[in-house]
């Protein structure tokens, strides 16, 4: 099933941010963007490349922009840890307005069993203005086991944000 707007079945629009240190300053290459991008595309929806940036505040000025362009879903990737430069909850939640947190817990909960170490996800989901932002974490797995969790419900949450009806 496509991921479309329920009332008007046009795609849904979404973007891809990597919250990463290394990957922004061309250490490494990131893996997980191009994952959630090619799975989001696989629903139907229509999203450009990954962008990469440091954790911190450009992860806060990129989801605004995207916030203030009218994006159906944002997906970011990475820092959602516990080490003293993951920010990306703490940044998201500044641009939220308002949170629903069984999307996060539910991310967690389908990684737990084969990756005990997801529990320490710190990872958010909520709204801003009519756009869902969900944080993953950075690992491909991670990346795969949020669009698992998301699949299902993408469409009917992005409806019910833009007022939907039940």
């Amino acid at each position: 099933m496509a991921a479309t707007r329920m009332s008007d079945e046009t795609p849904l629009s979404a973007r891809v941010v990597v919250a990463s240190n290394r990957a922004s300053a061309g250490v490494y290459s990131d893996t997980s963007g191009p994952l959630l991008v090619e799975g989001l595309r696989a629903l139907g929806c229509v999203v450009e490349e990954p962008i990469v940036v440091p954790d911190g505040d450009p992860v806060e000025v990129v989801l605004r922009a995207a916030v203030d362009e009218g994006v159906d879903v944002i997906l970011t990737s990475g820092g959602t840890g516990c080490s003293p430069t993951d920010a990306t909850p703490e940044v998201t939640r500044r641009v939220l307005d308002f949170e629903i947190p069984g999307i996060a817990e539910a991310v967690r909960a389908y990684s737990r069993e084969r990756v005990p170490t997801a529990v320490l996800s710190r990872g958010l989901a909520g709204v801003a203005g009519a756009t869902l932002i969900v944080n993953l974490p950075g690992s491909t797995g991670g990346a795969r086991d949020g669009l698992a969790v998301l699949a299902p419900i993408l469409a009917h949450t992005v409806d019910q944000i833009r007022g939907g009806d039940h």
